[in-house]
This record gives C-alpha cells, structure tokens and sequence, in this order.
C-alpha cells in the first residue's frame, strides 16, 4: 500500500501517488473520518498512517494532530486541513500541488 523509498514505508495514500491536489488530499482523509463528523482525530490518522504502511504512526499522528490543530480541541477541521497539508509535505514526503498535469 505504501511505496517504499529507501527501503523505508511512507504514509501515503493507497492510490500510491506521491503528488496530489489539496482536494485529493482532502479527499484521501475523509476517507478515516470514520465517525463522519467531518474532523481527522489523532485515532483516525493512525489508521490512515497505519493502513498506509507508515512507522511510528501513534507518534506521527500525535505529531501531525499537535502541529495542524490550532484550537487545541484534538481534531483536525477543514478550517486547519492547510496545517495538516504542511505537516504531509514537510514530515511525510507528500507533495501537494496545483493541479494535475495528465
């Protein structure tokens, strides 16, 4: 599920593109919101590190949650999905970009 680089799993999204839209990163999240009430918990984005293949994912989610939740409420809303987006670029080697170049 997760593309190895450096013999070291990832997180990332199982269509296994390392490049993707700001919509189809938020689209590859909602996919964990397993409660569906529209946050990313620090539960759900284990699951989502998890079923990615990606190491260390309590402490990984715990970091990405710490870093994009800035009212300090434990979720991720769609108000600080762009603090999540630059965690994934910085800290998971996802790139997001523009648009799509087929």
């Amino acid at each position: 599920m997760a593309i190895k680089n450096n013999h070291i799993k990832r997180p990332i999204p199982s269509h296994g593109k390392r490049e993707m839209t700001i919509e189809e990163f938020k689209q590859w999240m909602m996919h964990f919101d397993k409660d569906g009430d529209g946050r990313i918990s620090k539960g759900e984005l284990r699951e989502a590190f998890h079923g990615s293949g990606g190491w260390f994912t309590k402490w990984r989610s715990e970091r990405a949650v710490r870093a994009a939740d800035t009212d300090r409420n434990g979720f991720v809303d769609d108000n600080e999905i762009n603090n999540l987006v630059d965690f994934a670029q910085k800290r998971l080697g996802v790139k997001i970009i523009l648009q799509l170049n087929y």
